[in-house]
């Protein structure tokens, strides 16, 4: 039997967390106290319509924001207690983060734009790592194309192995499939969770549709800053 001093530490532990944005009279509550424990390995949906805070909430979880209150540990380092340069130089090699609009580079190749956080993170074999996982993405052949080059779908492949090559933890997907049509889109999501699986990743996505939250194990949905409801898959 587990002892529960040796159990492993949650992939998110987020407790009374808490955003505001501007001072004084124009200070508005984003976030509102936020409890949320994620296991590892675990896939999750954040589900909730514009305004909710899901996107804000996936800010603060991948430290890109950091909370106004609240504790907060990802991926075994405490979020909470580290200003800006912190965060940043914490979520490297830790977190992967697939965004909507793609955000490659548009002055590198595919292979470039893959080798970027490797090299950051002081890995050795980037330029070999990055060239297998675009392969593993289907794009083995497109490794010297630059963005303006590649279709959506191919972009969010790039984008893809990019936030999958360092190996983090923990993988953040906002509204992933925003830009793609349907087909496109179902194709990039089954790609993201294969290779999240292989990976053995946990997998926050971050959307509006209830369809793409339904493939997730656990769906959590926000309203007004709070999370309104947490429901595991059976």
């Amino acid at each position: 039997m587990t002892s529960p001093l040796s159990a492993p530490l949650p992939a998110i532990a987020a407790s009374n967390l808490t955003l505001t944005l501007g001072q004084d009279g124009s200070a508005v509550e984003i976030l509102r106290g936020i409890d949320l424990t994620v296991p590892l390995g675990q896939t999750l949906a954040l589900l909730g319509p514009s305004g909710s805070g899901k996107s804000s909430l996936m800010a603060v979880l991948s430290g890109l924001e950091r909370a106004s209150g609240g504790g907060l540990s990802v991926a075994g380092a405490d979020f909470a207690a580290l200003g800006e340069d912190g965060l940043a130089t914490a979520r490297r090699g830790r977190i992967g983060i697939v965004l909507q609009a793609f955000h490659l580079l548009p002055t590198m190749t595919a292979l470039e734009n893959v080798m970027t956080p490797l090299e950051l993170a002081g890995i050795a074999d980037a330029r070999d790592r990055a060239a297998a996982e675009l392969t593993a993405v289907g794009l083995g052949h497109r490794l010297n194309h630059y963005p303006t080059q590649l279709s959506g779908g191919e972009q969010q492949r790039v984008a893809i192995a990019r936030a999958l090559a360092p190996r983090p933890a923990l993988v953040f997907a906002d509204e992933p499939t925003g830009n793609l049509d349907a087909a496109t889109g179902e194709a990039i999501m089954d790609l993201l969770f294969t290779r999240r699986a292989e990976a053995g990743a946990t997998l926050v996505v971050i959307t509006h549709d209830a369809a793409l939250a339904a493939r997730c194990e656990r769906v959590v949905t926000l309203a007004d800053g709070r999370i309104v409801s947490d429901i595991l898959s059976a």
